[in-house]
């Protein structure tokens, strides 16, 4: 009976701190989704052009701000061995990090930009939309930046409900710029699809500032102090952030970046394959929100067990993460087989571009269940500190094996634009068994009591 009590117990922990980082994440996303649906509803070519711009923006911000990720495990496990004093300082340092990967981001651009998009076979309207919206977006890259850490510093002490409500508070921010810049309201032009990027920097730029005021002045955040003293930059405490980090952002980089290296390859299309594929990738990273709320919800969880050396309990609340998520990606695919042309509605009402985004949301129910065993992983070997490995495995899954099937199949074979959408589903795959393999050989050896597990 108390092993009962206890893992109920467990499973109401998970979900305290599980719900508010899932609606963090959906609120989050809308702002991806108010981009897609409004671009969509003006033209195919505002749709594909927002389609390129987000397919080069997404992998710079998951990558990157993958890299400050690293402070949630960091202050998850000070605080499970009970070394609060060391957090601000801590914070502060990834806080400066976070300037300096903006810095080298805005550089890169520059330079960067015009060259990948004049590689790229577009029609002009559609270069263009996406270069306005590339640019636009860049005014938000510190601001996002600097949320990251202060999230994951918020969310670590367990007070995700606090990151909740501020992103929330920016939903009706971003859905009410993008309304007016848009479709031109208010007097202003109508920007189409670049408009969403100026709306998203804008909104960045409030999150930041809303979540600046709660570490600063709300408890128990303030009694941290973290603005109080100006540290130096220290280059120890960057070294332990970015060798965590680097992996974390690079495991991500890779899983996010080879859905925009597909559907940048799609610009070998035309404008509706684009357009479609941009819709059905939308709506696929809808429903990838579940497992990736689970996994951040592990990696606090995980962390805070793994920091006071409760490793059976790190053990049961990693199998508990992937058990919901796995049950809910199966409810997931029920309603996504039923209901494909309502899905695909949402977002087109041309007809060329709504039959070809549900054959492609057909797709997205297998490469989603795979999904939902990999995140989940991911998140518990963070926990632990482990992210070289998941590093390595996504490298191989994705890149070595998923994009070249994908490029074979849709290049080689009658298979065409769908090729592409079966190497991703064999690079998840491929990389959901390597992941749960991994998390087997950390929680083995942290069972024997190895001092040096996660290595």
């Amino acid at each position: 009976m108390k092993s009962t009590d206890k893992l109920s117990q467990k499973i109401k922990q998970l979900f305290v701190i599980l719900l508010p980082i899932l609606v963090t994440q959906l609120a989050m996303f809308a702002m991806n989704f108010f981009d897609t649906f409004m671009s969509g509803h003006v033209s195919a070519k505002d749709l594909a052009g927002v389609a390129i711009g987000t397919s080069i923006w997404i992998p710079i911000q998951t990558g990157l701000s993958g890299i400050l990720f690293s402070v949630t495990p960091m202050v998850a496990q000070l605080v499970g061995a009970g070394r609060k004093e060391e957090i601000p300082f801590k914070v502060v340092q990834a806080l400066y990090l976070a300037v300096a990967v903006s810095a080298a981001v805005l550089l890169a651009g520059a330079f960067a930009l015009n060259p990948i998009l004049d590689n790229m076979n577009l029609e002009e309207p559609v270069r263009r939309i996406a270069r306005l919206f590339l640019i636009s977006i860049a005014f938000g890259i510190l601001p996002l930046f600097l949320y990251t850490v202060l999230r994951c510093f918020i969310d670590a002490l367990g007070h995700t409900k606090v990151t909740m409500f501020i992103t929330l508070l920016s939903l009706p921010v971003n859905g009410g710029l993008n309304y007016v810049l848009i479709y031109g309201k208010m007097g202003l032009p109508a920007l189409g699809g670049a408009g969403t990027g100026v709306a998203s920097a804008i909104t960045y730029w409030v999150i930041f500032l809303v979540a600046l005021a709660v570490a600063a002045r709300m408890q128990p955040f303030a009694a941290f102090g973290i603005f109080r003293k100006l540290y130096r930059v220290s280059v120890s405490v960057w070294k332990e952030l970015l060798k965590m980090g680097v992996p974390i952002g690079f495991a991500i980089l890779f899983e996010t970046s080879i859905f925009a290296a597909v559907t940048l390859l799609m610009s070998n299309f035309n404008t509706v394959t684009i357009a479609a594929h941009q819709a059905a990738i939308n709506f696929a990273s809808f429903l990838y929100m579940i497992p990736l709320s689970i996994s951040l919800s592990l990696t606090i969880l995980v962390g805070f067990e793994a920091g006071a050396g409760r490793y059976k309990d790190a053990r049961q609340y990693g199998y508990l993460g992937i058990g919901l998520a796995v049950g809910m990606s199966l409810l997931c695919a029920v309603v996504l087989w039923l209901f494909n042309e309502q899905v695909a509605g949402i977002y087109t009402r041309e007809p060329d571009v709504l039959a070809l985004t549900q054959h492609f949301l057909i797709y997205a129910i297998f490469f989603q269940l795979s999904d939902a065993i990999a995140a989940p992983i991911q998140g518990a070997l963070r926990g632990y500190k482990d992210v070289n490995v998941t590093f390595i495995v996504a490298l191989v899954s994705y890149w070595v094996v998923g994009l070249p099937v994908g490029y074979g199949l849709a290049n080689y074979t009658d298979l065409g634009a769908y090729g592409y959408w079966i190497g991703l589903i064999s690079g998840l795959a491929l990389g959901a068994f390597g992941l749960f393999a991994r998390l087997a050989s950390v929680q083995r050896k942290a069972r024997l009591g190895l001092a040096a597990f996660a290595k």
